[in-house]
C-alpha cells in the first residue's frame, strides 16, 4: 500500500514521543467472535503482525476449551509461531493450571485478568471481585518465581453492563494490588466501551496518585461508542504511553449489546503518527493485514482507517475516465 495518504505530523508539546501499541487482536479479538479460525490462519495472523512492527502481541489464552472454544489450539499456536528477536508472544491464563500450560507450551510472558465489579467477576471469572485478585495474585507469584513477567488487566474499570457506573475507588484498589505483586503493566480496561475523555482522566489519575508509576499503566479500550481515540487523547496527556488495540477493530464484548469492538490498531495509529509519536508500525501493513483477515473471514471490518486506506488503494488502482476518455 505504497504511496497512499498518510496522517499530516502535528506534533503536540507535552505528549510522549513513543506509545508501545499492545496488540490484542489474535486473543481479545477472536475469543469472542463466533467462527473458530484454524490454527495455521491464526499464525498467519501473527506473522503479519510481526511483520508490521508489532513487537508486543497476546498470541493466545490458555482457559479450557469449554469456556472458550476458539482458544482449544492455544499450544498448537504457539509451537507453530515465529516470534521476531526482541518481540512478545504473551499468553492470559485464568488461574495456576493455565500458568503451567503456558509454560510448558513454551510462552514467557502472561497476563492476569480481574475485575472492577463484582457482577462481571461472578459471570466472566467465576469467582468474586476479591476471589479473582486472589488468584491473580497466587498466579502472578508462582510466575515470578520462574521468571515469566506478568502484565495485568483490571476489567470494567469505566462501567459495567449489569452494574452501571464503577467506583474509581474499586479500579484503584484492584490495580494497586495487580502492581504490589508484581505485574509489570496494569492495563485499566474499559470492557465495554462506555468512557469518556472526562472519566478516563478521572479513573487515570486517580491510578497514579494511588502510586502506580506512569511507565506501568496501559488503556485497554473498547470502542462502542466512538470514544477510543479521544480517551487515548486524554491518557497521553497524563503520561500514558501504552495502549491496547485490535487491527481491524477486530473483537467484541459480549456483554455489551451493540459493542463494536476494541479500539482498531490502525485507527490508533493513524492519530498517534499525526500527533508526532512514534510507534514502530507500519500502518499500510497493518492495513493489509486488516484487509487479509476480512477477506479469510467473509466479513467487513470496522476500521475507519483501514477502509478509507482500502478505497484510496483502489481508486490509484482504477484509472479515472473522467472528461470522456477521448
Amino acid at each position: 500500500m505504497s504511496g497512499l495518504p498518510q496522517p499530516r505530523m502535528e506534533p503536540v508539546d507535552g505528549l510522549p514521543t513513543r506509545v508501545r501499541v499492545y496488540e490484542v487482536a489474535p486473543r481479545d479479538g477472536l475469543q469472542a467472535e463466533t467462527d473458530i479460525l484454524p490454527t495455521a490462519v491464526k499464525a498467519e495472523l501473527c506473522r503479519r503482525l510481526y511483520e508490521a512492527g508489532s513487537r508486543d502481541l497476546e498470541v493466545t489464552s490458555f482457559v479450557p476449551a469449554t469456556w472458550i472454544p476458539q482458544f482449544a489450539d492455544a499450544e498448537r499456536l504457539v509451537a507453530g509461531l515465529d516470534v521476531p528477536t526482541g518481540a512478545r508472544a504473551v499468553g492470559l491464563v485464568p488461574n495456576l493450571r493455565g500458568l503451567h500450560r503456558a509454560i510448558d507450551a513454551g510462552v514467557r510472558e502472561v497476563s492476569v485478568v480481574v475485575s472492577a465489579s463484582e457482577s462481571f467477576a461472578r459471570a466472566n471469572l467465576n469467582t468474586s471481585r476479591e476471589g479473582a485478585v486472589e488468584r491473580a495474585e497466587e498466579v502472578v507469584a508462582a510466575a515470578t518465581a520462574e521468571g515469566v513477567p506478568v502484565r495485568g488487566y483490571v476489567s470494567m474499570a469505566f462501567g459495567d453492563p449489569w452494574e452501571g457506573a464503577v467506583d474509581p475507588a474499586t479500579v484503584v484498589e484492584a490495580a494497586v494490588r495487580l502492581y504490589r505483586a508484581g505485574c509489570s503493566t496494569v492495563a485499566v480496561s474499559d470492557t465495554i466501551g462506555v468512557g469518556t475523555p472526562g472519566l478516563t482522566t478521572w479513573v487515570v489519575r486517580d491510578v497514579l496518585a494511588a502510586g502506580i508509576p506512569v511507565e506501568a499503566v496501559a488503556l485497554h479500550l473498547h470502542d462502542t461508542y466512538g470514544q477510543g481515540l479521544a480517551n487515548v487523547y486524554a491518557a497521553l496527556s497524563l503520561g500514558v504511553a501504552e495502549f491496547d488495540s485490535s487491527v481491524g477493530g477486530l473483537g467484541r464484548c459480549p456483554y455489551a449489546k451493540g459493542a463494536t469492538g476494541n479500539l482498531a490498531t490502525e485507527d490508533l495509529v493513524w492519530m498517534l503518527h499525526g500527533l508526532g509519536i512514534e510507534t514502530g508500525l507500519d500502518l499500510g501493513a497493518l492495513a493489509a493485514t486488516t484487509a487479509w483477515l476480512a477477506r479469510v473471514r467473509g466479513v467487513a471490518a470496522p476500521s475507519n482507517v483501514a477502509t478509507a486506506l482500502a478505497a484510496a488503494a483502489s481508486a490509484v488502482d482504477t484509472p479515472s475516465t473522467a472528461g470522456g476518455g477521448r
